[in-house]
């Protein structure tokens, strides 16, 4: 263990403890007002599904303010907490629940509603890390109903099912020939492991920090992808390749198509056993579509 990074987070981990609280009591102590749009996702230029999986990058309608949802607790430096009480809220998309990471940010928005706030979660789904929740996971970590409209990405705890609204995206418009019978796209935190690097080196890879463009041709060349990235999953699905997953949340239990899962050890032998899914893409677009009259009807946009 590097021993000065260990003391700066007992030192700072506090502090930012006690800098959420305040920013939650300032929030929900404020006079609350519905006079915009604020989209609220992980905003992060290093992870493509992260930074596409917001509704404000598909409809006008929704404005131009953004937050990412992390800067949640610098919200005194950067201006959010008056975007937040100034504007009704669209939460997501993303693996925003069931996560630790974001329950603070999440039980606030949750309590804005009694006060007059409009809040929306669009897109957003479960995601725990813990291995006794994965194909298991049938309850949220917030009270969906809290919220005044809510779409999440997991088919069977939907009061609404909206898959991620990243489909969307033009990019998925053509679907190019494949040129390579396997593509291994790995998240950032496997992506610099040997021993997993190991298993594939004589395959492409990439990882899931790639750009979009890069992203999804390198999916569209594969006719197989082999993935731990939701992601990939997702694209490969609505791109109608064979994926198999390799999982680490329970995130990837919950679609309403199953890839096959599988390992890091046993991944290549099952390719035999994917199978694609044909009019994804067609119906997820679908969904979100729908979903967006029903917002824009509750925002008065």
């Amino acid at each position: 263990m590097k021993i000065l990074p260990f003391i700066k987070s007992l030192v700072t981990s506090p502090v930012r403890s006690i800098r959420k609280r305040e920013v939650k009591n300032d929030i929900i102590n404020t006079s609350q007002a519905n006079k915009g749009v604020a989209n609220i996702y992980r905003k992060n230029p290093n992870n493509a599904g992260d930074l596409y999986s917001s509704p404000v990058n598909y409809f006008p309608e929704l404005g131009k303010i953004e937050v990412d949802i992390f800067d949640f607790k610098n919200s005194e430096e950067n201006g959010i907490a008056s975007l937040i009480s100034e504007n009704s809220l669209i939460i997501g998309g993303g693996g925003l629940l069931n996560r630790k990471s974001f329950q603070f940010q999440l039980e606030t928005f949750e309590k804005l509603r009694a006060h007059g706030k409009k809040t929306v979660l669009w897109g957003v789904g479960h995601n725990s890390k813990s291995k006794k929740d994965f194909k298991k996971q049938n309850r949220y970590n917030i009270n969906i109903n809290n919220f005044g409209l809510v779409g999440t990405r997991d088919h069977s705890l939907a009061p609404a099912w909206v898959p991620c609204v990243s489909c969307m995206h033009p990019i998925f418009d053509n679907n190019s020939t494949s040129r390579q019978e396997t593509g291994i796209i790995l998240h950032d935190k496997t992506y610099n492991k040997p021993r997993i690097l190991s298993r594939f080196e004589d395959l492409p890879l990439i990882s899931n920090t790639t750009d979009l463009e890069t992203y999804v041709g390198f999916i569209q060349a594969s006719e197989h992808i082999i993935t731990d990235s939701y992601h990939a999953m997702y694209w490969g699905m609505l791109l109608e390749k064979k994926v198999l997953v390799i999982p680490n949340s329970s995130k990837f239990f919950d679609f309403k198509y199953d890839p096959v899962f599988t390992t890091y050890e046993n991944c290549l032998k099952d390719i035999k056993k994917a199978r694609a899914f044909s009019g994804v893409l067609e119906e997820c677009r679908e969904k979100n579509l729908e979903f967006a009259g029903k917002v824009f009807n509750y925002l008065n946009l």
